[in-house]
């Protein structure tokens, strides 16, 4: 369909005055009727995976503080009003409040994150009504294949900035192949768009790589009994469990896993992991689990829109939110509107095609690295690669709480480590 037939479409179809879920940014001189820029901004804040919400209102709070006088371009002033919207972490809620997005409160463009069960269905309603979007905290892989895309075509409303599979399987490998074990990896991947992205990428790398792969077959998310798996592992004596969970399928597989006489030396999950709230709920039993880590304070990148450094951003959110962890979807997060208000500033014109010419013209500094689709240097035009290490929830001291500290910086020797893997 020709960007000029899908624009009229979307004028005629949108209807509505808009709703916002967060206050308006309002300053000096700024027109309340035309002058207005609207971001939709699209994650799970209920539902499995909540805890990619955790940060948003710190990062709304500190993203209307860094506009409070508005956007400049040219002579014009524009107010940036940011509206949010729960995908309740399900796929079709996820579309649905896209659609009102789009066709009732009339947004300038749209950033969304958190797994592909948001992710993708915000890009595909995105891209169906040519609305630009910006995407992360997605591994490309399920946010591209699992889009049905065309690696020689791509797509021309959304863009993904994140790590790949290939970037997690370097780090869990560099992580573990120091390691006294028999090199046996127990799989667990979900029946769902993430875990067969993970399924399909996981054992062949690791064979190549000379381990040993024990993969079952995927299992139901939400399942409540994981025996057949665990019995799969013990008879093939696995010393590395891996995989990508939510937090509730985790922690019914660790509890059986600790009943049914499973022990592994190593157990480094995906995506169940990620989030401090998430990792205390199992007390000590949470110590020595390891995980990917897209960005942690220890990053050695600032942002082009505060000028913070990592431990600077932790601070402040921790200041903000009664000294919690927010976790990595702080850096993510803040570096998806970073990127967006960029493309915002640069674009020649406010409409769809003047902004997706700015997105793909952007190569940014962030506060996770470098977002870069202008030199075209990643998989595919819509993706730039972001950095990912390895690291190990533990504690400092006794009684003090545990921290995710980086144990494996393989392919990005910039950021430091903090020690080496202990084995369980």
């Amino acid at each position: 369909m020709p960007i000029s037939a899908r624009l009229t479409r979307r004028t005629l179809l949108r209807s509505g005055a808009a709703t916002l879920a967060t206050p308006a940014l309002t300053g000096t001189g700024l027109s309340q009727s035309n002058n207005v820029i609207k971001i939709g901004f699209v994650t799970p804040q209920t539902g499995a995976l909540a805890a990619f919400g955790g940060a948003n209102a710190f990062l709304i709070a500190q993203v209307q503080q860094a506009l409070r006088d508005g956007l400049m371009k040219g002579r014009t002033r524009y107010r940036v009003d940011i509206l949010t919207k729960d995908s309740q972490s399900n796929s079709t809620r996820a579309a649905e409040v896209t659609a009102e997005l789009i066709l009732r409160d009339k947004v300038d463009l749209i950033l969304t994150g958190g797994a592909p069960d948001t992710v993708n269905a915000v890009s595909d309603r995105a891209e169906v009504d040519g609305v630009p979007c910006i995407a992360t905290a997605c591994p490309w892989q399920p946010w591209f294949f699992g889009r049905s895309g065309n690696p020689t075509k791509g797509f021309d409303y959304t863009w993904l900035f994140c790590f790949g599979l290939e970037d997690i399987l370097g780090a869990f490998i560099g992580l573990w192949a120091p390691q006294p074990t028999n090199k046996v990896v127990a799989c667990l991947f979900a029946n769902d768009a993430d875990g067969n992205a993970w399924g399909e990428n996981f054992p062949p790398a690791l064979k190549k790589a000379g381990f040993t792969v024990v993969e079952p077959g995927r299992y139901q998310p939400m399942s409540n009994d994981f025996t057949a798996q665990i019995g799969a592992f013990k008879a093939a004596g696995a010393e590395i469990v891996t995989g990508n969970m939510i937090p509730p399928d985790f922690a019914t597989f660790w509890t059986q896993a600790a009943q049914q006489g499973f022990r592994p030396k190593i157990a480094t999950i995906g995506k169940a992991f990620l989030f401090p709230a998430a990792v205390s709920a199992f007390s000590d039993r949470a110590q020595g689990l390891s995980c990917e880590v897209p960005w942690s304070s220890d990053f050695p990148f600032k942002s082009g829109l505060t000028g913070q450094n990592g431990a600077a951003l932790l601070a402040a959110a921790q200041s903000a939110s009664g000294g919690r962890d927010l976790g990595f979807i702080l850096g993510l997060f803040h570096a998806l509107f970073e990127v967006g208000i960029d493309a915002l500033k640069r674009a020649p014109a406010l409409t769809p095609d003047g902004i997706v010419a700015a997105i793909r013209d952007t190569s940014y500094e962030s506060i996770v690295g470098r977002v870069d689709w202008k030199s075209k240097s990643g998989p595919i035009a819509n993706v730039s690669r972001t950095p990912i290490v390895a690291g190990q929830w533990e504690r400092a001291a006794a009684g003090t709480p545990l921290h995710l500290a980086i144990k494996s910086n393989a392919g990005h020797p910039d950021i430091p480590v903090n020690g080496t893997l202990k084995l369980l």
